[in-house]
């Protein structure tokens, strides 16, 4: 019988270890005045040879303007599996979109980058507006954004 006890501990911590464990990630992304209307935002992780893996999250809510938001669209096929659950409003000039997140630990450290797509009604749609490695050193580091994003940061 304590044989048997000693096994199962031992198989149960074998498993524990060969999980990977998840954190709360926090992506903040604060958008310039830019004098328009408001912004549509997909943001998604890439593994390092640049292919779409993940979508985090859509801001807008009509599906006919996501074509817009062109490197996440191609790289999820807009499947609504891709954003079910992960959209929501669009975000205004001068205002920030704070998402929290579980994401898997694997994704740290590993290659990954994270996206920020945006694009306004009647302007210029940002392929790429944010782009950034998903690492450890770069929490809380604001980066700038090229389109329509001032600052995007994330945390855990």
């Amino acid at each position: 019988m304590k044989r048997l006890a000693i096994t199962l501990c031992l198989m149960a911590a074998a498993l524990l270890s060969s999980q990977s464990y998840a954190r709360d990630v926090t992506l903040t992304t604060e958008l310039k005045n830019y004098g328009g209307d408001g912004a549509y935002l997909a943001i998604y992780l890439t593994n390092a040879q640049g292919q779409y893996q993940k979508t985090l999250w859509v801001a807008g809510k009509k599906s006919k303007y996501y074509k817009h938001l062109s490197g996440w669209a191609r790289g999820s096929g807009q499947r609504k599996s891709e954003y079910d659950g992960l959209s929501g409003a669009s975000v205004t000039e001068g205002k920030t979109l704070t998402v929290t997140l579980d994401l898997p630990d694997t994704y740290i450290d590993a290659g990954f980058q994270l996206h920020v797509d945006t694009a306004v009604e009647d302007m210029r749609d940002n392929r790429n507006d944010v782009v950034v490695p998903f690492t450890s050193e770069g929490v809380d580091k604001p980066n700038n954004g090229r389109g329509y994003i001032k600052t995007f940061t994330y945390s855990f």
